[in-house]
């Protein structure tokens, strides 16, 4: 049996035995581990050329002949995981940067938290209507060829487009008129001297323009920044019919024809609200 020196594989600590414990562990007799004895050499030349393996390693197993290719394919597998995660990262790194422009953010509408004063329950305010271009075929002085359209009285007065956004009927007096709040820039005033809504529901007037007596109209409109108004006693032409009163409400259609070289005229359906005559003052 020839004897032979290993090393220690924690301390370094140089043990000496024989062939016949190889394999055998063996406790240091400095670190007092556990070390298994490694194989003899196998020529006398060398007898300190090993190290032992401590009882809790585990031998690195010795790769069998050939395994060469399949140690090339998992680098290669390995190289192909490696690309495709820097392509992501690429990816995600170039959504981050434009994120603004691909996903638009969504702002919800910041809700409104009405005051005490203020309740919910408001109806939304009505949009202003428009008024379409007058047409001058439609300035007739003469009612037998009048047709009233089944539309919002509109029209034209001193040169300006006009329709009606409001009717009002109080104190014996119809009013039509744009805006619906606010001084009374363009419309037509139309008065009955007091009567009472009572006595207009249902009831048809016809002035034409010969007529000895007939209610008192009055044109309002702007005149550059300044209010303007025409009051007309008679030498018009007016087709008025008033349908049934219900509730504080009285329906009507209207025809209206100037003499005036404006051309102005309103023609159309309303639906009148009728107020309260203000009390007259002591």
């Amino acid at each position: 049996m020839s004897e032979f020196k290993y090393a220690c594989p924690v301390c370094g600590q140089h043990i000496k035995c024989d062939s016949s414990q190889a394999g055998t562990q063996m406790e240091c007799p400095t670190c007092f581990q556990k070390i298994t004895v490694p194989q003899a050499p196998s020529t006398d030349e060398q007898k300190f050329i090993l190290t032992g393996v401590k009882k809790t390693d585990r031998p690195v197993p010795k790769l069998p002949e050939g395994s060469a290719p399949a140690l090339s394919t998992k680098k290669s597998s390995l190289a192909v995981v490696i690309a495709v995660l820097v392509v992501l990262l690429a990816a995600g790194a170039g959504v981050y940067a434009f994120r603004g422009k691909i996903f638009r953010p969504h702002h919800p509408e910041t809700p409104v938290v009405a005051d005490d004063e203020t309740s919910t329950n408001k109806p939304a305010a009505k949009p202003a209507l428009v008024a379409p271009p007058a047409n001058d075929t439609n300035w007739l002085l003469n009612l037998a060829t009048v047709e009233i359209p089944e539309a919002p009285a509109q029209g034209r007065i001193h040169g300006q487009d006009f329709i009606t956004e409001r009717a009002i009927l109080q104190s014996g007096t119809l009013t039509l008129r744009s805006g619906r709040t606010g001084p009374l820039n363009l419309g037509l005033q139309v008065n009955f001297g007091g009567v009472q809504p009572e006595a207009l529901s249902g009831q048809s007037l016809n002035i034409v323009t010969n007529a000895p007596m007939a209610a008192r109209v009055i044109l309002n409109w702007q005149d550059g920044d300044h209010p303007a108004r025409e009051i007309l006693q008679g030498g018009y032409a007016m087709r008025l019919n008033f349908g049934q009163a219900a509730g504080n409400r009285l329906p009507g259609t209207i025809y209206f024809c100037a003499p005036d070289d404006t051309k102005s005229y309103v023609m159309g359906m309303f639906s009148a609200e009728i107020r309260k005559s203000k009390p007259k003052t002591q």
